[in-house]
């Protein structure tokens, strides 16, 4: 498999995001990033200028790989429109939080007799401001992780967003290190893709979208 020439530049995002409550405590989730981060060392083995915006993770960026470190959504949602300019595929693997206590405190909250209660509001769109704001020539690919319905919620979301594909896993993909999913495209074609190590599935998903 050979990347389109006109297509070099990859843009990918991998990994949780964290929803800081105070300093000590948050809220996210158990994405180990091992998707996103095989996706990334898969589309520079290609050829491919791969940029890698990746949350909290315990992984080391690939070598020729140009990573970004973010921590919260709104981070990520900062970094993924900027370097997204310059992209001419975009790959959003990241299990990022659709929302984030309101107003987090400055220090350590104390236990107390009373319930602690968070009031949450929404984080920012990235694929939805991403498919927006996209610029002609545009590949943007986007990931559905469900626990019911999958090819059906996936569908749902690949409409409603505007991407181009949607790569659709179960729960059970989280942390995982082998994975299966459905890969759909606007055009209604579904690609079923076999249970492998998320470093070979990576691969069977580029040929796919990239070429």
């Amino acid at each position: 498999m050979k990347i389109k020439t006109k297509a070099t530049r990859v843009l990918i995002t991998a990994g949780p995001t964290r929803e800081y409550i105070d300093p000590v405590r948050y809220i996210s989730n158990d994405s180990s990033g091992r998707m996103g981060f095989a996706l990334a060392q898969a589309a520079q083995e290609l050829g491919g200028d791969v940029t890698l915006i990746a949350g909290p993770v315990e992984l080391e960026v690939p070598t020729g790989v140009k990573g970004i470190a973010v921590a919260t959504a709104r981070g990520m949602h900062r970094a993924a429109l900027r370097e997204a300019k310059k992209a001419d595929i975009i790959i959003m693997a990241a299990a990022v939080a659709d929302w984030r206590p309101k107003g987090a405190r400055r220090s350590k909250i104390k236990k107390g007799k009373k319930p602690l209660k968070l009031e949450l509001v929404e984080n920012p769109d990235i694929l939805s401001d991403l498919c927006r704001k996209r610029r002609d020539g545009q590949t943007i690919v986007g990931f559905a992780l469900e626990t019911a319905d999958l090819e059906k919620n996936a569908r749902r979301k690949l409409k409603r967003k505007g991407c181009d594909w949607i790569v659709a896993n179960k729960a059970a993909a989280i942390g995982a290190r082998v994975s299966k999913a459905i890969l759909i495209g606007s055009d209604g074609k579904k690609v079923s893709l076999p249970r492998l190590p998320k470093e070979d599935l990576a691969v069977v998903i580029l040929s796919h979208v990239m070429c």
